[in-house]
């Protein structure tokens, strides 16, 4: 009896850790969004040009498995997957598909910039903000304007 209740407890004391630590990286995402006023300013106007009883379409880009950077003190190779969702337009739609492979190309590169280290403690909200910046600053050198919204993480794997 008391082994059940011992499980019970590191269950419930477990439980509310993972809250708290979810919580506390939630609160954290917030108030970099609102100390970095230059991102805060671009994402709203994006939203305002969107009509509000349009759907959006998601369009899915090829699996991305990348090798991350070695460090000099490192001897195991490591990996990263990760399934990326595009949000965009129907109106956009087509021209979205027809960036896929760049987009892939894309964060293939900026992903694999990335040390094991770096990579174990960001949160899914973090790639995201890479993945996208990336892509943002892609489209600028090229004078072209963003066929979709935002990129998303379907499924992320570090190992």
């Amino acid at each position: 009896m008391k082994v059940i209740i011992a499980v019970v407890l590191a269950v419930v004391v477990g439980g509310a850790v993972a809250g708290g630590a979810v919580w506390y990286m939630s609160k954290g995402g917030e108030e970099t969004a609102a100390a970095d006023g230059k991102d805060a300013k671009k994402k709203p106007a994006k939203k305002e040009e969107k009509k509000p009883g349009e759907p959006p379409k998601y369009l899915t880009v090829d699996k991305v498995v990348v090798m991350l950077k070695h460090q000099p003190d490192e001897t195991v190779t490591h990996y990263l997957s990760a399934d990326l969702v595009v949000s965009t337009s129907a109106k956009r739609e087509k021209e979205a598909k027809e960036t896929l492979p760049m987009l892939r190309s894309v964060a293939v590169k900026t992903l694999s910039n990335l040390p094991m280290a770096t990579a174990r403690v960001m949160t899914i909200d973090q790639f995201a903000a890479e993945l996208n910046k990336a892509f943002d600053h892609e489209f600028e050198e090229e004078g072209r304007e963003k066929p979709f919204d935002e990129v998303m993480i379907g499924k992320l794997i570090v190992e």
